[in-house]
This record gives C-alpha cells, sequence and structure tokens, in this order.
C-alpha cells in the first residue's frame, strides 16, 4: 500500500462535505506531477485529506475505492480522476506549523513542494503525522 496527500481548499470541499458525501472523485487536477500522482495510486491505498489555504491542517484520511479514469470534467485524455471514501477523521488535525516545525518531516513534499495539489507521502511520514494526530 502507498501513502498519499490530497488537497481541498475547505469552501470548496471540506471533510465534513466529504463525511456527507461518503464517497467522491478527485478531479479538475491540471499539474502534470500531481495527475502522475493520481495514476499511480492503487485501489485500497490511503491518503491524508488536507485543508489548503484555509487551515491549512491535515483532517482526516481518505481511502482509495476506485482506481485513475479519464477525469469527467474534460474531453482531453491527458486528465484523470480518482474515487475515494473517507475512512477516518484525525483524532487531532496536524497543522502545517507543526509538519514544518518537526525535523523528521523536512523532506515531505507538503514542506518542499507546497503547491502540490495530490503528492506522495512516505511510510515514515505517515507515522510521524499519524503520531502527531494521536493515532498510534
Amino acid at each position: 500500500m502507498a501513502y498519499w496527500l490530497i488537497k481541498s481548499e475547505p469552501f470548496k470541499y471540506s471533510w465534513e462535505q466529504f463525511e456527507k458525501d461518503k464517497q467522491t472523485f478527485w478531479d479538475g487536477v491540471r499539474n502534470y506531477a500531481a495527475r502522475n500522482n493520481l495514476r499511480a495510486m492503487k485501489k485500497g491505498d490511503l491518503a491524508f485529506f488536507y485543508h489548503s489555504n484555509e487551515g491549512t491542517e491535515i483532517v482526516g484520511i481518505a481511502k482509495v475505492v476506485k482506481e485513475a479514469y479519464q477525469d469527467p470534467t474534460t474531453n482531453e485524455t491527458a486528465w484523470v480522476a480518482v474515487d475515494f471514501k473517507p475512512y477516518k477523521k484525525l483524532k487531532k488535525p496536524v497543522s502545517l506549523a507543526q509538519i514544518k516545525a518537526d525535523k523528521r518531516l523536512a523532506n515531505m513534499a507538503l514542506v518542499r513542494l507546497g503547491r502540490l495539489s495530490v503528492q506522495p507521502v512516505t511510510d515514515q511520514e505517515w507515522e510521524v503525522v499519524m503520531e502527531m494526530a494521536d493515532e498510534q
């Protein structure tokens, strides 16, 4: 299993709305690196759900339930979407400030590539963030 981080601005699509919907497709990604990360996702992979711009914190975990397919918001075949279900709301959200303050996360994509909307997360980074969220 691989780990990921997906970003959403809470005023556009919040964790609370995601939980109400029970499933969603991640679409509208128009960055090649983010698209490649979506293409690499496998059913069962887990992704941190990150509120960007407002809140700037990891609030929950989403699970991949359908692998990459043609993004329904465009006819361009270069772009894909992935389906997610809410997996778990974190006991304690983990803020960007906390992540940046932890030296073990200095190389995390969220720190190095702040604007990338879909990012890989290493096993070690996953464990550290879960520890910070009181999920260990």
